[in-house]
């Protein structure tokens, strides 16, 4: 399974990295994943004006984009657009950070996944 990774490089400024996470097949019961140690849940909306200029993520987490989009811009002005069923890993915690912008003036519903600090390091 792929997912977008946001992380601070050694220049302070954050980047992307596609990875791909290990799935293990368990016959009937599909394809699955090592455990990724969390610490709950969060459930967030935002509105279709949403901009958040650079900042960075408040802790590691998975963010999982239920409805709506968002574009992620990094440092080097790259985009990304994180749509309905994408998963991104959010690790850019210290630097400058991210732009997080709406999409076409629509809401979006996510999932914040906090993880534990020093488990499954990619």
């Amino acid at each position: 399974m792929r997912i977008v990774r946001v992380y601070t490089g050694d220049d302070g400024e954050s980047h992307f990295e596609d990875i791909d996470v290990p799935l293990e097949d368990f016959g009937a019961s599909g394809r699955m994943s090592e455990l990724w140690r969390g610490k709950g849940v969060i459930f967030r909306e935002v509105s279709g004006d949403y901009a958040l200029d650079y900042h960075t993520a408040p802790r590691r987490q998975l963010v999982v984009n239920l409805t709506g989009s968002v574009d992620v811009e990094v440092g080097d002005g790259t985009v990304r657009r994180v749509g309905p069923g994408d998963i991104l890993l959010a690790e850019d915690t210290s630097g400058r950070g991210h732009i997080s912008r709406a999409v076409d003036g629509a809401p979006r519903t996510c999932l914040f996944i906090p993880l534990e600090e020093n488990h499954h390091d990619v």
